[in-house]
């Protein structure tokens, strides 16, 4: 990814248990009602790489289902997030990488807020408020060096 100097050089990694979701016979009937549910959402998100290590966000446990959100009703996802560090200087970029993931994936009806955790970075606030303001988000993706580096992190997500 063209990440030259690692901020952690020696990340916690986890083992991932197997997730697969067996396919019911509604899934394939476009006549019944499929709500959006966390453990859709996670299954679009977790296998997006690590911007710095090759590695998943699952692998890493920088996101996980408990701390994802949602509301089929009302057309809202709340996603929460743990960068591996406090100090982590991709969490703008990992956040960067689920919006656009989802943006991607979920119906356009969807309001999508990505968070840090809180008490899990310390500027947490910061990466918050330019995760969740649109003009941030689309001038981040109008650089096309930006947008190289997360459709790297995304290429695994599929």
């Amino acid at each position: 990814m063209n990440i030259t100097q690692k901020v952690n050089t020696a990340p916690l990694i986890y083992e991932v248990e197997s997730q697969t979701r067996a396919a019911l016979k509604t899934d394939f009937d476009n006549s019944v009602s499929d709500p959006i549910d966390a453990k859709e959402v996670y299954d679009q998100i977790r296998k997006i790489n690590d911007p710095e290590h090759p590695l998943t966000l699952e692998q890493l446990r920088v996101i996980n289902c408990e701390h994802i959100t949602v509301d089929d009703a009302a057309s809202r996802v709340v996603i929460e997030f743990t960068p591996t560090i406090p100090h982590c200087s991709m969490a703008t970029l990992i956040g960067l990488c689920i919006r656009v993931r989802l943006l991607r994936t979920l119906p356009e009806r969807f309001k999508v807020d990505i968070r840090v955790r809180e008490g899990t970075h310390q500027s947490e606030a910061d990466v918050n408020k330019q995760l969740n303001d649109k003009e941030r988000v689309a001038a981040a993706l109008e650089n096309t060096y930006l947008l190289d580096v997360v459709n790297q992190c995304l290429a695994t997500a599929v």
